[in-house]
């Protein structure tokens, strides 16, 4: 059963000790405060010096975690060819891992024989899953996130994020 009281996303890392891993399986995400930004990586006019000044507040959240002690990584599952939005994510990649992430990419091909759960997810301290709740069309639906502190959900999800971990490949030797 989801959690009724679910605290930010920055509360939540400030209080993970050991490990924070997401697993995204989406193509396309289409949420707000992304749109101007995708828009421009489309149009050829976007920058990584301008995104960083975007993502600012999540790469010193990325920071001051890894900084602690707490390891942080992140797995994607991607169809072939990749979509607009995949290169996107990918141009930005780099400076996610400059602040202390670790990225792996996995091809969809390759995961077909992995149990996963229904929604993208961050586990916190493999004891605690944040959903991410998305609309068909990529934006965030109503409520955004659901919280489960059950073990056997938490179990579920690092299961399979280190099954998709395993065969992902590192960002740097991931080309598009």
């Amino acid at each position: 059963m989801p959690q009724k009281n679910v605290p930010s996303f920055a509360e939540l890392l400030e209080q993970t000790q050991r490990s924070a891993v997401h697993l995204e399986m989406r193509d396309v995400y289409a949420v707000a405060n992304e749109a101007a930004v995708f828009e421009a990586f489309q149009r050829g006019e976007w920058s990584e010096a301008e995104e960083k000044v975007n993502r600012r507040t999540w790469l010193n959240l990325v920071s001051a975690a890894t900084a602690r002690g707490v390891v942080m990584r992140r797995a994607r599952i991607v169809s072939e060819p990749v979509t607009d939005y995949i290169q996107y994510e990918h141009a930005g990649t780099q400076m996610n891992i400059d602040a202390g992430e670790q990225v792996r990419w996995l091809p969809r091909r390759r995961a077909v024989d992995i149990a996963l759960p229904g929604a993208d997810f961050w586990l916190f301290d493999n004891q605690l899953v944040r959903f991410n709740i998305f609309t068909g069309d990529g934006d965030w639906a109503d409520p955004r996130v659901e919280m489960y502190d059950d073990p056997a959900v938490a179990k579920l999800c690092s299961t399979a994020f280190e099954a998709v971990w395993e065969r992902g490949i590192p960002h740097e030797k991931y080309t598009i």
